[in-house]
């Protein structure tokens, strides 16, 4: 079975929770367009949801799927979220952001009642660090920006290099908001809630990659099968 079959695995699962007449927040990624794609099946053949998609590419999708969708402007609360992660770590907290949607993709977590991560079981992980963090930021005053970052770094007792992402085109990658994504390669994060309560006091930065206590629940996908794993 290979990586594309155990994100459908999961992604099937994670549709189980999903009961007529919710409202749904619609994650973004390789293992989230599973899910929208199993949701439109879904929906074609009688459900009724609505959803909130967390990027402009999981909108076109679930467009093309036939999925409602809505807005945060027009309703203010969610019944649940399912969305993918780079990491997972013991606590159900996240590195998200690998496809540059962490700012929407956080908006629509915590604005959720429940959040379900799906991802195969290589993302689950001891510690958070090893997939390089997200941040996106403000390009203007960058240099200020990375420089009060680095200072967070070694509040935190963490370092490493930052980069800013580039896209296809050899430019700075540009977010669906507008921003860009320092990427900073950690390596091992000890005491993630501390470094993204130091990363959000930063006036340059817009988000970070670090979702510390939004997933309820996990689904892992793998060789052996699906593991559940539940909020303590």
């Amino acid at each position: 079975m290979n990586l594309d079959d155990l994100k459908r695995q999961a992604a099937a699962r994670a549709l189980e929770s999903v009961t007529d007449g919710m409202r749904l927040g619609l994650g973004t990624g390789s293992t989230a367009r599973h899910f929208v794609d199993l949701l439109g099946e879904r929906v074609r053949r009688g459900l009724s949801v609505i959803g909130v998609p967390t990027s402009e590419a999981t909108r076109i999708q679930a467009g093309q799927c036939g999925i409602p969708l809505t807005t945060l402007d027009e309703i203010d609360r969610l019944d649940l979220t399912v969305d993918g992660a780079d990491e997972v770590d013991p606590a159900l907290d996240l590195i998200k952001g690998g496809g540059g949607a962490l700012l929407r993709e956080k908006i629509v977590a915590a604005a959720s009642d429940r959040m379900i991560v799906i991802a195969d079981d290589s993302k689950w992980v001891r510690t958070l660090g090893n997939f390089p963090l997200p941040i996106e930021v403000i390009p203007f005053g960058l240099a200020a920006t990375r420089h009060a970052i680095s200072c967070a770094f070694a509040a935190a007792g963490v370092s490493g290099e930052m980069t800013v992402r580039q896209g296809r085109d050899g430019h700075a990658f540009v977010t669906d908001g507008g921003h860009w994504i320092v990427d900073a390669r950690l390596g091992r994060i000890s005491d993630a809630p501390r470094l993204a309560d130091l990363l959000a006091a930063i006036p340059g930065v817009v988000e970070h990659g670090l979702f510390i206590g939004l997933a309820s629940t996990v689904i892992l996908a793998g060789g052996e099968g699906i593991r559940v794993v539940e909020k303590r």
